[in-house]
């Protein structure tokens, strides 16, 4: 089986989280609407892509249900871009699996990982 993933995040406004992403470089690709606001969005970083879905709620838990993970290249540059726009969970470093990453939190609570390989793989 071919198949792609396209993970789902449930937030409580789906404009202003799209919005958010959009800010720190994603691509709007789609939004939904019931005939009166935004119910889902679709949201494009590279090849991956990322939805957003109406129900769901901000949250200042330490962790939440799930993490989104991108691979990107020149974390530094990307770190220095986002800038203010988010809370830093952790600054770009060096980890012990070979990659360089740091972590942020989005306006609803949610990590998003930005990782790159430290060493090239042949």
């Amino acid at each position: 089986m071919r198949a792609s993933l396209t993970p789902m995040i449930h937030v409580p406004d789906v404009r202003a989280a799209a919005d958010w992403y959009a800010a720190i470089g994603f691509d709007v690709l789609d939004i939904g609407e019931d005939g009166v606001e935004p119910v889902f969005a679709l949201l494009g970083c590279g090849d991956g892509r990322l939805m957003l879905n109406a129900g769901g709620r901000a949250s200042d838990a330490p962790r939440r249900e799930a993490d989104l993970y991108l691979h990107a290249t020149d974390i530094d540059a990307l770190f220095a871009q986002i800038g203010d726009r988010a809370v830093v969970v952790e600054p770009p470093h060096d980890t012990f699996y070979g990659m360089r990453e740091f972590i942020i939190r989005d306006l609803n609570g949610f990590w998003l990982t930005f990782g790159q390989p430290t060493t090239e793989t042949p």
